[in-house]
């Protein structure tokens, strides 16, 4: 993956991002993935939230994000709580 631009990163971190994917109840599924890559596809950076509960702790929060940035052949750019955004060139 190629190192992530500096605006990329601040665009990422800016509050008036909005949350465009939302990883419901029902989990981590293969819609999500595919609406997640449409997303990226159309505007290279996309922000995510997770429900509460659907992981029960931070390492398994990073773990998740991680392996959605794999699954869309993306970048985790930023991530705080159950919020990621991410990035593809």
């Amino acid at each position: 993956m190629k190192p992530i631009p500096k605006h990329v990163k601040k665009m990422a971190m800016d509050p008036n991002l909005i949350v465009s994917v939302r990883v419901g109840r029902n989990g981590f599924t293969t819609a999500i993935i595919d609406e997640l890559n449409d997303q990226l596809n159309i505007r290279n950076l996309v922000k995510l939230k997770a429900n509460r509960g659907i992981v029960e702790n931070s390492n398994e929060r990073i773990s998740l994000f991680t392996e959605i940035a794999e699954r869309t052949e993306s970048s985790l750019v930023f991530q705080r709580g159950n919020v990621a955004v991410f990035w593809k060139s």
